[in-house]
């Protein structure tokens, strides 16, 4: 068996709406085909990368879960975070920005790239990668 890449990241959200709002207005994934699956959710696409985000809603009350096991967690459990790369660092800085986000920036030690560090909805933490100018 071989591997050949990542195929996507599957988030279970307290909040679909809210989660899917962060990852299209501020990171910059937009929202596309989805199956029609018998629970809520969406497929977030970065270019031609694909869905790379796969959205479930939870909520045990109106008797729907995802069926990929137990649905009561707080934050990502042992993912710690997901990173995406990306093109325009003063884009997302600026939407951070504006809507009060709080961030931290790194540089990798050797100068090949900075990273943006952001704390999303329901915990999740998303790193966004781009290459050193």
């Amino acid at each position: 068996m071989s591997i050949s890449g990542l195929d996507h990241f599957n988030i279970r959200a307290k909040d679909l709406d809210g989660m899917r709002d962060f990852f299209v207005d501020v990171i910059g994934l937009s929202e596309g085909d989805r199956p029609s699956f018998e629970f809520p959710g969406y497929w977030l696409y970065a270019g031609d990368a694909g869905a790379v985000i796969h959205l479930v809603g939870t909520d045990r009350q109106r008797g729907y879960v995802s069926g990929h096991g137990d649905d009561d967690r707080d934050g990502t459990g042992v993912v710690d975070h997901l990173a995406f790369k990306g093109t325009d660092a003063p884009g997302l800085l600026a939407r951070l920005d504006e809507r009060g986000i709080e961030y931290r920036k790194r540089e990798l030690p050797n100068g090949a790239a900075k990273q943006i560090f952001v704390k999303g909805p329901e915990g999740v933490v998303i790193e966004v990668v781009y290459p050193a100018a």
